[in-house]
């Protein structure tokens, strides 16, 4: 069961857009421009790293490598709102470089600026990470406005409900927003949308607590399947209709949704850091291997290696991994109750108690197993987890 937020629509709109009128050539980096090492595992399809070694938003090696820093208007979030290459910035942090996106509001659409930063479309199935340091509280100014901090890939619109249309998002909002209270963290994934009349077909898990700090970001999308994990951690398993079918640029952005939530007067400046960026093309990793991968990198000295793309040894996809879109069930197949229990001394399910794989609990008398790391998700309404009986 899926609640879509009514403004997600602003958001998912506006950025494909922005992917598709990127004006970046969609070329590969050549594979000569990619420095190696033999203590880095190359992956079989060709691999992204970046180390955001950047000077700034105007360094000439951002568009080289073809990423693109927004600066037209338009959606997501607040209407009438900036989004200048002044708020992509790459300082340093803790002896390394990192993307910094700044997001600004003084409580009107004309003092508020949000930040972006996207590469050029060409990814699809495989593994994709950075690590994310999220914030809860403004650097400065008063606190409470609904922001969106993230990490996704995007297919472009090209049609209201356009079946071409993918989306695979990280979203954390730290003081809510879309109806919820406090910090939420979405994962969501889309198989399309329109915007007039407003139809979103997506779903989505959530985790409601604070995520402020450093995390590993890590979604596989492979067989059908896009999983995610933070911090090593599954926390959503998505799939079947919602799987994409076409190629996704990668993108970061950081926008307020509305400008309800403040809770004083004066300008409000949020931040986002991401420490790095690692995708590799068809194959599926565990965030150990790719942190590894990233530490061969940085101790050969290799601050950028795109290899996506330019030819190699990629094994054609086999027919037999297409999800399937539609489930036919079987007109036969009789629904049975699952068996009684017993549900002696198992808890009952708290909305505010974290549950790891495997833990059970009792809720609207039956049993439940949580499928992997989940708070705030009900019993019987999420697929986060499995009814394994009734007490």
């Amino acid at each position: 069961m899926s609640r879509t937020p009514p403004t997600r629509a602003l958001a998912a709109g506006a950025a494909a857009l922005l992917a598709a009128s990127a004006v970046v050539a969609v070329t590969a980096t050549t594979a000569a421009n990619a420095t190696t090492s033999p203590g880095i595992a190359a992956a079989s399809c060709g691999a992204l790293f970046d180390d955001f070694g950047y000077t700034s938003s105007s360094d000439p090696a951002l568009a080289a490598r073809n990423w693109t820093v927004r600066t037209n208007s338009g959606g997501p979030g607040v209407p009438g709102a900036a989004w200048p290459a002044s708020n992509v910035s790459f300082p340093t942090d803790a002896g390394q470089k990192v993307l910094q996106l700044t997001a600004r509001t003084d409580g009107t659409a004309g003092g508020t600026s949000h930040a972006e930063l996207f590469h050029q479309r060409k990814f699809f199935e495989g593994t994709y990470a950075a690590r994310v340091r999220f914030t809860d509280a403004p650097t400065a100014g008063p606190d409470g406005d609904h922001l969106v901090e993230t990490f996704f890939t995007i297919t472009p619109l090209d049609r209201p409900l356009d079946p071409n249309y993918g989306e695979i998002d990280f979203e954390y909002l730290p003081n809510g927003g879309w109806g919820e209270q406090g910090p939420i963290f979405y994962q969501t994934t889309w198989e399309t949308y329109q915007n007039e009349p407003w139809v979103a077909d997506n779903t989505h898990t959530a985790q409601r607590t604070s995520f402020a700090g450093w995390h590993d970001l890590v979604f596989t999308v492979s067989e059908g399947r896009v999983r995610y994990y933070v911090d090593g951690q599954q926390v959503a398993d998505h799939g079947d209709r919602y799987y994409p079918e076409t190629s996704m640029s990668i993108n970061f952005n950081l926008w307020f949704i509305d400008l309800t939530g403040r809770t004083g007067t004066g300008q409000a400046t949020y931040q986002q850091q991401v420490d790095w960026l690692y995708h590799t093309d068809r194959e599926v990793l565990t965030t150990a291997e790719v942190k590894n991968r990233v530490a061969a990198y940085r101790a050969a000295g290799t601050g950028h290696v795109d290899t996506v793309g330019a030819g190699g040894g990629c094994p054609t996809p086999s027919p037999t991994v297409t999800p399937t879109r539609t489930p036919t069930p079987s007109p036969t197949a009789t629904p049975t109750s699952p068996p009684p229990v017993g549900c002696a001394g198992v808890p009952a399910w708290d909305w505010g108690t974290v549950y790891l794989e495997g833990q059970r609990v009792r809720h609207n008398g039956r049993l439940w197993q949580a499928n992997w790391w989940t708070q705030g998700s009900e019993p019987g309404l999420t697929a986060q987890w499995r009814q394994i009986g009734t007490c």
